[in-house]
């Protein structure tokens, strides 16, 4: 039988590594808590919900400013392997990070197959060189931006990562604090083969371009790598594969398996002050004080 990827031989192995869904006995209680709890952010912060940062109805963005101005940003990209979710549901990432003086910035983009995951890549990298430009004025600082994301929205983080900020925005080179990936696909490749492909619409060269595992360039920017240990065996796969090719190029990165958490759990420390995701985000250093 032919190999499809690795040593996968049919769609069903694929999915059962990559279908998260079928990875939790009941994911409606995950997708009931992200709701409900970004409504309690909704409601408890101050909050400017779809701000535009492009042209289309889909690229906006909701702010959370701290109290105090120069206040840390957290930037976060949702996942939902770009077909499905929005910035809404992902409201709660705001509620960590607030309580302990951070800005959060949640972005919406817009999902497969009405756009293509190179649109979706350059509306990520679009809305981050936005509030690089533009979160000074709600009370952030543009020196002190830690990007984040999780499953599709850490591939998200990690293509902007190899952006060249310089050449195509006029930034400086290297121009986050840090970055935080959790339970993130950075080889597309296998994708092609799920029973998501009708709406991811792969071909060789969306994964080639896609695929941030095969494109880390040097970068002064320091990368936390974490993930479930609940979730699959690729998951963690490719989540090591990823943190040492970063390395590889001489990078700083750190990597923290989340001890029985699983996909979609995985992120619920951004909720938590104390947590490890959260004093990351306001342990990572501007450019000029590292």
């Amino acid at each position: 039988m032919a190999v499809l990827y690795r040593d996968f031989t049919t769609q069903a192995q694929i999915d059962a590594q990559y279908d998260v869904d079928l990875s939790v006995p009941d994911y409606g209680l995950y997708a009931d808590h992200y709701v409900e709890r970004s409504r309690v952010a909704r409601q408890r912060l101050r909050s400017e919900l779809d701000i535009p940062y492009g042209p289309t109805r889909d690229e906006r963005l909701d702010i959370f400013p701290a109290a105090h101005a120069g206040a840390p940003v957290f930037v976060f990209l949702h996942g939902g392997y770009w077909r499905s979710l929005s910035s809404k549901e992902f409201s709660c990432v705001a509620l960590g990070p607030h309580a302990i003086g951070v800005t959060t910035v949640v972005v919406n983009y817009a999902l497969t197959p009405k756009v293509s995951i190179d649109e979706i890549t350059r509306q990520a990298r679009a809305a981050v060189a936005w509030v690089l430009r533009h979160i000074e004025r709600y009370g952030g600082n543009p020196q002190h931006v830690v990007l984040g994301g999780h499953s599709a929205g850490a591939q998200l983080a990690a293509m902007c990562l190899q952006t060249a900020w310089d050449e195509d925005y006029d930034l400086p080179t290297d121009p986050l604090a840090g970055a935080v990936l959790v339970s993130g696909v950075y080889d597309l490749y296998p994708l092609r083969f799920s029973a998501m492909q009708p709406q991811l619409q792969l071909d060789d060269g969306v994964i080639r371009r896609n695929s941030p595992l095969f494109g880390v360039r040097a970068c002064e920017t320091p990368v936390l790598v974490t993930w479930g240990s609940e979730e699959t065996g690729e998951f963690h796969r490719q989540s090591e594969a990823y943190l040492a090719a970063w390395s590889a190029c001489g990078n700083r990165g750190e990597r923290s398996p989340q001890a029985g958490r699983n996909h979609f759990d995985a992120i619920y420390g951004f909720d938590d002050p104390a947590s490890p995701l959260c004093r990351w985000v306001v342990r990572a250093r501007p450019p000029a004080l590292r």
